[in-house]
């Protein structure tokens, strides 16, 4: 149980800004770290959610209510995810060869590309969220744990791009099989529970969230030659903007 513990506080500690107790960043304390980390998508669904009633009661405007659903996983996960995709805008956008990309995505530094990336995913983010209503979020919410156990299940069964770095040494210390097992559990519960709330907005998310997932093994392999920390960043970002998008379409059709 201890094990479990540390894994669960360290997933927190690493994935959120959720404030943790104190633990020792220990191979044997990462063990069955990622099949904790979906549970940081329960907090922002939860969150998300409360916020579409509060904007009821509130009578907020569309604008109001686009604006804080895209700032709130940035709000709970500290920006670790964006700073993924922005790492992974920069380096598909040099066109280097794969090493030189590998090292592009290490650099802390913003090139144009990433801010041009990140200008037009907010400004996407915010158009899609504005136009959805409290049912549709409601169904999204369940996504959040959904791009969370796919990113946790490609960590568990994708080659690595790099032997070192924070994502290989994770990849390292997982239990293959505990781990995959619960991140199935968690994507199928998260699958299911928005299917049942709507049969047609939640396979059209779960939909999207697949074709994503099958997209990124596709890039990072042909790409990167494996995946890294900032592509399931990238990942994560990709995933649940496809899934607003899906549910956006399909609640018009």
């Amino acid at each position: 149980m201890k094990r479990l513990w540390n894994s669960f506080k360290i997933a927190f500690a690493m994935y959120s800004k959720i404030p943790m107790p104190k633990a020792d960043w220990e191979k044997e304390n990462m063990r069955y770290m990622m099949c904790f980390f979906p549970l940081i998508g329960i907090v922002i669904g939860a969150v998300m959610t409360g916020w579409s009633y509060a904007a009821d009661w509130l009578q907020a405007g569309e604008n109001l209510r686009g604006a804080v659903y895209v700032l709130i996983p940035v709000a709970v996960t500290g920006g670790i995810h964006l700073d993924g995709l922005l790492d992974t805008a920069d380096a598909l956008s040099s066109y280097q060869p794969r090493e030189r990309k590998l090292e592009i995505l290490k650099d802390s530094h913003a090139g144009a590309f990433a801010v041009i990336a990140a200008c037009c995913y907010f400004l996407t983010s915010f158009g899609i969220w504005s136009e959805l209503d409290r049912h549709q979020v409601l169904v999204l919410a369940g996504g959040f744990v959904l791009s969370r156990a796919m990113s946790g299940l490609a960590v568990a069964s994708f080659p690595c791009a790099k032997t070192t770095g924070t994502l290989a040494m994770f990849s390292d210390a997982l239990q293959e099989r505990v781990v995959m097992f619960c991140l199935y559990v968690l994507l199928f519960l998260a699958a299911g529970t928005m299917c049942v709330l709507d049969p047609k907005l939640g396979t059209a998310a779960v939909v999207g969230g697949w074709l994503m997932f099958f997209l990124y093994f596709r890039m990072s392999m042909k790409q990167f030659g494996g995946i890294t920390g900032d592509l399931a960043g990238f990942f994560v970002q990709m995933c649940e903007l496809v899934m607003a998008v899906c549910v956006w379409i399909a609640a018009r059709l």
